[in-house]
């Protein structure tokens, strides 16, 4: 332990080093420069965390650019709409091609079918079987060969007529129930082409 007065006597020695002015004036320096110290720190602090906020706010908006939006479709969603356009393209591809083909037969059918008619322009059947047949007789040919076939009562009148259809089924119309003559036409070619 050291003796009070030996403290004092140390004390007084040092009192001609110490010169209070001057100690003074190193403390306030020392705030001084403590104070520019601190507020160059506060400043570095606030524009770190400005620089902070405004990173923050890039990096919000980065996220946000990089995220899918709601309006596109998922990665899964895309590809099995994909899947499904490719599965339309192939049926309608499919499709056209079924149609070329039946289009490039019935051309064939039209150049067969035009080629007939040619041939019938020139070549007039009717007229050398109008020669050797009587009229009535080949247009009841013809009736009967289209699907028609008149039922002639005693008196020489049609009053039915038996229709053979396409499908081989045959259907009776009468012509006394009061029709006119085009529902009565419009009711026999509903019948042979059904």
């Amino acid at each position: 332990m050291i003796d009070v007065q030996e403290a004092t006597k140390l004390i007084r020695d040092m009192l001609p080093i110490m010169d209070p002015d001057e100690d003074y004036l190193t403390i306030v320096a020392a705030e001084e420069q403590i104070s520019a110290s601190e507020a160059k720190r506060r400043k570095e602090l606030e524009e770190a965390h400005a620089n902070l906020k405004a990173l923050t706010r890039v990096l919000e908006a980065a996220r946000v650019s990089s995220t899918r939006p709601g309006s596109v479709p998922s990665e899964q969603a895309h590809v099995a709409n994909l899947n499904e356009l490719d599965g339309s393209r192939l049926s309608l591809a499919k499709a056209i091609s079924d149609a070329e083909t039946m289009l490039a037969s019935k051309d064939a059918e039209l150049s067969a079918l035009k080629e007939e008619a040619r041939r019938l322009e020139v070549f007039d059947p009717a007229l050398e079987h109008e020669k050797e047949l009587d009229g009535s007789t080949l247009r009841l040919a013809i009736y009967k060969g289209i699907g028609f076939e008149p039922i002639v009562e005693k008196d020489g009148k049609v009053n039915k007529m038996l229709v053979r259809a396409q499908s081989g089924d045959i259907h009776t119309v009468d012509f006394l129930t009061g029709q006119t003559d085009l529902e009565y036409t419009q009711l026999l070619w509903k019948h042979v082409n059904s």
